[in-house]
């Protein structure tokens, strides 16, 4: 059976009862007849966001039907665009392996028979992608594939050093230093299908350089070609420098200005974020925080990375143009210039309570093969 097809391209007709086996046919359009395992997945899409439990839904059926389920291996791997595969989880029978920063989080959902589905709690930014569900009864298997998305928002950065200063591996640093991971192609576009409109190009996740470009321009690639993505395609991850485009999701936490009578430096802001029970937020916590938690301020403030920005929902001439977004000032000097500062403060409740609620969903997975609640969005 072709392994490599996904579950629409395995058209099925069922024929009437077969006399002397006594049981229906099932017809496997493929690249051959044979073939032992159908799987069957989402065709489109299941989204979620960072902290939120997902389902990644698989069932499949075997011929013949009654083969033992304790030689049924059901195997999820996440692929990358590099074709590369990581280890997620592993089942045989009953015995059960996750792998990695899976371990805790992943669990088989056990919803009747030919269910392969996996549920993944306290979904974080790197579980975004493709996953691979893989089912073998012995020499036969098939597989589907299933994406997971999650809701979020694209920026572009830069450092302080300035513009088409990173090379990729120090654009994805840059991005998990702000909450952040350097986007997908897929994420970047639907940012700009949202309105984004860059003209500096940066790195994306697969090591490809684009930007997006709502209102053509001529120092943005000529005023007379179309608006949208454009890109540099797959450029040396060593040698050569952009900026980057991150990506980030809902918070487990919340942003705020601080008020206070008067500015302050950055050290003064670090250490007044933290008198009161905070951090001071990275770029990726502020620009959540406007997605999510619709913050608006027009008020200029320290970040983490040492740049000045403030994000506006609700636009407004005194506040930095008709467009909402983050503002950004530049990165001034952390001694002399004074300015507010935008807060973190990470909700220890959610975190204390989703842990207990892993734990205690593993025990009961583990004493009563109980099958855990989940809501899922396919698209």
């Amino acid at each position: 059976m072709c392994s490599c097809c996904p579950w629409y391209l395995h058209l099925l007709t069922s024929l009437p009862a077969d006399i002397e086996k006594g049981r229906r046919k099932v017809v496997h359009v493929l690249e051959d007849d044979t073939g032992a395992v159908i799987v069957q997945t989402a065709p489109g899409k299941v989204v979620t966001h960072r902290g939120g439990s997902i389902t990644l839904p698989c069932r499949f059926r075997h011929e013949p039907e009654n083969s033992d389920p304790a030689r049924i291996r059901i195997k999820w791997t996440k692929v990358t665009d590099a074709l590369q595969f990581e280890d997620v989880f592993v089942a045989l029978g009953r015995q059960q392996r996750v792998f990695g920063s899976y371990r805790g989080r992943v669990f088989l959902e056990q919803a009747g028979p030919g269910d392969a589905s996996v549920i993944i709690q306290n979904v974080t930014l790197e579980d975004y992608g493709r996953y691979e569900c893989e089912v073998t009864n012995d020499m036969e298997d098939d597989t589907g594939f299933v994406n997971l998305d999650l809701e979020g928002v694209v920026f572009p950065y830069y450092p302080r050093e300035g513009r088409y200063k990173l090379n990729y591996h120090q654009a994805e640093d840059a991005c998990k230093q702000q909450d952040a991971i350097l986007a997908s192609h897929s994420q970047l576009h639907k940012a700009w299908l949202e309105g984004l409109d860059w003209c500096n190009a940066g790195w994306l996740e697969d090591g490809s350089v684009q930007y997006p470009i709502s209102h053509p321009r001529d120092q943005c690639g000529r005023k007379d070609t179309p608006a949208g993505v454009r890109n540099y395609g797959y450029r040396h991850k060593e040698d050569e420098r952009y900026d980057a485009f991150c990506f980030t999701s809902k918070l487990n936490g919340k942003v705020y200005f601080l008020k206070r009578f008067k500015k302050v430096n950055y050290v003064e802001a670090m250490k007044a974020c933290i008198r009161d029970g905070s951090a001071v937020a990275k770029v990726g916590q502020l620009y959540a925080a406007w997605k999510f938690q619709l913050l608006d301020r027009c008020e200029a403030g320290w970040l983490e990375d040492g740049s000045i920005r403030y994000p506006i929902v609700n636009p407004r001439s005194r506040c930095g143009g008709s467009h909402p977004g983050v503002r950004h000032l530049g990165f001034p000097d952390k001694k002399f210039r004074l300015y507010g500062v935008y807060c973190f403060r990470e909700n220890k409740d959610e975190t204390a309570g989703g842990t207990e609620m892993t734990n205690n969903l593993t025990d009961s997975l583990t004493r009563r093969n109980s099958i855990p609640m989940n809501a899922t969005r396919v698209i």
